[in-house]
């Protein structure tokens, strides 16, 4: 067997790819992550470098993978370790370059370890021996499923990192009337109002598939999105050309809604979706106009997920605001290999100071739900 490092998803061809998949998440697609790198959103002077891990058998046949990237950085992670680089700059030791296995700006659960688990074990092993004569310091893998997990908690050196994200989850509602009976007298009155708000306003929702969506289109898009780094003071990490690869490439997982005044486009928020999840990722507006944003995010995704009979929303990163819209934490995982012992017995040691303290928000925040006890 031979362990292929890719500098372009191009060099293995798309059909070879997906077939490791588990399923058709979008995020993982040859489509998806080849467009990242076409669209120059990843390469050179972004500080993320292609370096896919192929393991394949002696006819060449892919048998594992894990989507990778050398880092000189740690934007665009969604699971932070900037203080450990800190420490090590301090120390005198080396944290960039390092290896990360990850979707690219994309904080989203998934399958990391493509293929059966015996061939990923043989993957992780050879490239376990392969980081020091590569100047690496180590090997981070985020957002991993059951699945990952169960091979690295049984790996050597190992790391495992807890995290808290926020998820709606369908309880079979008929529409959102019926979502809202199943919240507090208090919070359901919250969520319509706000609601009312937006009507107030004269903003309607169209929604869209890929398919449907002109470059005209998509320069709107943009812009919202761009527009959401810009007012913060940083550049977006997706170019322009992202949005028209992904539309040619995997249009029928894309959903776009606008809102609109008079017929012309305020907002705008970008979305995907795969068998049972809806997956929110990117919103953007113009000006400001009140309670929009929670309207065009939140509410319009429970109520596409609902009508489509979708079975949980990932509304990605950050959460408080979530919570109190019926999104419930759900725990992320993320595991770290380092090389150098002295910086790998600090991160032990903070990781388990820091796991309680993950798990006792998680308590907190459930018991904050706004859901009706009676389960009404």
């Amino acid at each position: 067997m031979s362990l292929l490092c890719l500098n372009s998803l191009h060099e293995i061809a798309p059909a070879a790819w997906d077939a490791l998949l588990p399923r058709q998440q979008p995020f993982l697609r040859h489509a998806f992550l080849s467009s990242l790198e076409d669209s120059g959103s990843l390469g050179e002077g972004s500080g993320w470098q292609a370096a896919h891990r192929v393991l394949c058998d002696a006819q060449g046949r892919a048998l594992a993978a894990l989507p990778t990237y050398r880092k000189q950085h740690s934007y665009g992670e969604y699971v932070f370790d900037m203080a450990w680089a800190d420490a090590c700059h301090r120390a005198g030791i080396a944290y960039y370059p390092k290896l990360l296995g990850a979707v690219p700006f994309s904080p989203v659960a998934g399958p990391r370890l493509l293929g059966n688990a015996a061939a990923a074990n043989l993957l992780l092993a050879e490239l376990e021996v392969e980081l020091a004569a590569q100047s690496l310091s180590g090997l981070h893998i985020n957002f991993t499923e059951a699945g990952d997990d169960a091979v690295l908690a049984q790996r050597q050196g190992w790391l495992a990192r807890d995290g808290c994200q926020f998820h709606w989850f369908n309880r079979g509602y008929r529409d959102f009337q019926d979502f809202l009976d199943a919240l507090t007298s208090r919070k359901r009155k919250q969520l319509r109002k706000e609601r009312e708000q937006v009507a107030g306003q004269g903003i309607e929702f169209t929604w869209h598939q890929g398919s449907e969506l002109t470059e005209a289109d998509w320069d709107f898009v943009y812009a919202c999105y761009a527009n959401t780094y810009h007012v913060r003071g940083r550049a977006p990490y997706l170019t322009r050309e992202f949005f028209s690869l992904l539309a040619a490439r995997m249009p029928e997982a894309i959903r776009l809604v606008f809102a609109r005044a008079a017929g012309q486009p305020l907002a705008m928020a970008f979305s995907l979706v795969d068998g049972d999840t809806f997956y929110g990722r990117y919103w953007g507006c113009l000006d400001d106009f009140d309670r929009l944003h929670f309207e065009t995010c939140f509410y319009q995704g429970i109520e596409f997920a609902i009508g489509a009979g979708l079975q949980r929303f990932d509304a990605g990163a950050q959460g408080e605001h979530k919570l109190i819209r019926g999104f419930e934490p759900v725990l992320t995982r993320s595991w770290h290999y380092l090389l150098h012992p002295g910086l790998r017995a600090a991160v032990a040691d903070f990781l388990e100071q820091e796991r309680a303290g993950v798990r006792a928000y998680m308590e907190e925040a459930r018991s904050l739900l706004p859901y009706r006890c009676d389960g009404v």
